[in-house]
């Protein structure tokens, strides 16, 4: 089993940033892949961003590139996501995800957090 606790969502006005967190626990967390998921209001859940297990390789979607980033730091077990320029279209659910499979991280990984809420403000 792996646990993921997010943490760092709250209100932003547009153009600003925020650092959310994911503290994960559990198995070997470095064979994982991880990443953070979306969901706005009345849309499905998206994908935003995620990071293979040993921290090579990194993807995210066309909507947050050049904006957010995604780390990992091995010694805290935690995840981060850093949102820069952020805009209103950002406001939602964001949650941290985990997955063995570089594919199902970014479709369906199995490891959900409970979500941190994120709202930016026009």
């Amino acid at each position: 089993q792996v646990q993921l606790v997010e943490s760092g969502g709250g209100l932003v006005q547009a153009g600003g940033s925020l650092r959310l967190s994911c503290a994960a626990s559990g198995r070997t967390l470095n064979s994982y892949d991880m990443g953070w998921f979306r969901q706005a209001p009345g849309k499905v859940r998206e994908f935003v961003a995620a990071i293979t297990g040993g921290g090579a390789n990194t993807w995210s979607a066309d909507s947050v590139k050049g904006r957010f980033s995604i780390s990992r730091d091995y010694v805290k077990n935690t995840l981060y996501l850093q949102m820069n320029s952020l805009r209103p279209e950002d406001t939602a659910v964001y949650y941290c995800v985990a997955h063995q499979s570089t594919i199902m991280i970014r479709t369906n990984p199995g490891y959900w957090g409970q979500g941190t809420q994120v709202t930016v403000s026009s």
